[in-house]
């Protein structure tokens, strides 16, 4: 039997920092990224592939606003459902297309996926990550005026709009821009369409799902399923997809080589390979930041820890089967 990996796929696999993000751009990142995975499928893996959607979410939603004179603008888990469709397609048909020309026979399918979340994590009370553009002060109380609060107070206060994700902060202390549009940003309890995406797996399907990390959802009584203004971790969200297929390896291919100790100082160190308990030592030491490589590693911890998958491992694009060999990037085990 093939082993079962899940390959998430970083932003910059995507659309690379100093791109516009162009149709052709993407097509042609993503098709560098789908050669990647083709080894992999070369070598017998059974691969499971999500990805990030931040920069494609951003530009949607700069588009919504834009038109909105003339066309309502859709909230952001109706836009999340579109990138996920935009990227899935682009990710599907780059493969498909790979496969058919090596005369390889395996379906592809990309399926929008929902991500239940608890309605009392903390991040509805406080949201933390920022969407959208940057944003004057004059603009900031243009929209407040408009039904969004500015700089509200952690906790309960004002929790129905937190939750729907109308809240402006100032993230930079100074500047003519310095406030942004915030929304919640809660843990992932489990995929919504986990028996459908682990019967296509089983059936020898390769399946592009999670992406941008799902569609945060809301189970109410009776197992009813509702939208929310938010965005999951892609990370952390692939951890639970890799939870849902019984996966063995859960891949995070990023920009960098390695995770790095006292990483962007003179005396930063690339590990090789960590257990869980180096892992977790090292993120309570304060190693790898909320914003960046911390969600990762937890990720990983969690793969090892609550699916029971043998090896997580964050490496670079280009090196993905070097990774799997244990030649490069940074592997954590059990």
């Amino acid at each position: 039997m093939s082993k079962r990996i899940v390959v998430a796929l970083g932003g910059n696999a995507i659309k690379k920092r100093e791109e516009r993000g162009t149709c052709e751009e993407q097509f042609r990142n993503i098709e560098t990224a789908c050669n990647v995975i083709m080894k992999l499928i070369k070598e017998g893996y059974n691969v499971v592939i999500t990805h990030g959607n931040g920069p494609q979410s951003g530009n949607l939603m700069i588009q919504q606003e834009m038109a909105k004179k003339k066309v309502p603008p859709m909230p952001m888990d109706v836009v999340g459902a579109m990138t996920q469709g935009q990227i899935g397609y682009m990710i599907q048909q780059t493969l498909q297309n790979m496969l058919t020309r090596e005369k390889m026979n395996i379906p592809v399918a990309t399926v929008i996926t929902q991500v239940v979340v608890s309605k009392d994590d903390p991040d509805f009370e406080d949201p933390s990550k920022p969407v959208g553009e940057y944003l004057s002060e004059e603009e900031a109380k243009k929209l407040e005026k408009e039904g969004y609060i500015i700089n509200p107070p952690p906790g309960k206060m004002y929790k129905e709009k937190k939750m729907a994700g109308h809240v402006i902060k100032r993230v930079k202390p100074n500047g003519e821009r310095p406030f942004r549009r915030v929304v919640p940003s809660p843990d992932p309890i489990r995929i919504a369409e986990t028996e459908a995406i682990r019967s296509l797996v089983d059936s020898g399907t390769i399946v592009i799902a999670s992406g941008g990390g799902g569609i945060p959802v809301m189970e109410k009584d009776g197992g009813i399923l509702l939208g929310l203004n938010g965005v999951i971790d892609k990370d952390k969200a692939g951890e639970r997809l890799a939870e849902a297929v019984n996966a063995e390896i859960f891949l995070i291919l990023t920009d960098i080589e390695y995770v790095y100790l006292n990483y962007g100082k003179e005396n930063q160190k690339p590990i090789l390979k960590m257990s869980v308990a180096e892992a977790k030592k090292y993120l309570e030491e304060g190693h790898f930041l909320a914003g960046s490589m911390g969600p990762k590693i937890l990720a990983c911890i969690r793969f090892i820890e609550e699916a029971k998958g043998k090896k997580a491992i964050v490496a670079s694009l280009e090196k993905a089967k070097e990774a799997i060999d244990g030649k490069t990037g940074t592997t954590i085990v059990p």
